[in-house]
């Protein structure tokens, strides 16, 4: 998730977009796709993080709301993307970006980008669902999961080492070879 600086850094600063792109990024992070998907919060509507021409983008505009772009390119293909509703806070914002995001992931054909999903499907019929209450929840609901069985960072399971040597300095002793062999099987 790419942010501009924001309110922290910028005088046109109108929303908090290291924040919130931070949070965007931690909940949308080792989930799979049917293709890469990239995404940009930016605090006001100069857009200097690009959100306009992203898979999904959140926008800050006056009065504390935020608007919520889906459907972006910049690459070979050029596309802004199409507003798919403006809310009141990140949090709301954040919380559509996700629905969307479980919806693309339900709905898109495998290596299709959210550009061409979005020509193929239409607004009308992705705010039908991700719009709708009852409908977003379950599209919460179902993200949460996949969220959940997500694989486990492989950076925190490095304090238990896969053989004994692991994690050891480098020393003249030659590793046990019968130990190694255990471990493969």
């Amino acid at each position: 998730v790419k942010t501009c600086v924001g309110t922290d850094f910028c005088r046109f600063g109108l929303g908090d977009s290291i924040s919130l792109g931070i949070e965007l990024e931690q909940a949308m992070e080792g989930l799979h796709t049917p293709h890469k998907v990239k995404s940009a919060v930016t605090g006001c509507p100069r857009n200097c993080a690009e959100a306009y021409v992203k898979d999904i983008g959140l926008v800050a505009v006056e009065g504390g709301r935020w608007e919520i772009y889906v459907g972006g390119a910049a690459g070979a293909t050029v596309r802004k993307g199409d507003l798919l509703t403006t809310v009141d806070s990140p949090q709301e914002a954040k919380r559509v970006a996700l629905a969307y995001l479980q919806y693309y992931r339900e709905h898109a054909e495998h290596l299709e980008r959210t550009y061409g999903f979005q020509t193929r499907v239409g607004l009308e019929a992705v705010q039908a669902d991700v719009l709708d209450p009852e409908r977003q929840a379950q599209l919460i609901e179902r993200f949460r999961i996949a969220k959940a069985a997500c694989d486990p960072d492989p950076w925190r399971e490095g304090s238990q080492p896969l053989h004994p040597k692991q994690f050891a300095e480098l020393d003249t002793e030659p590793l046990d070879l019968v130990t190694l062999a255990e471990v493969d099987r």
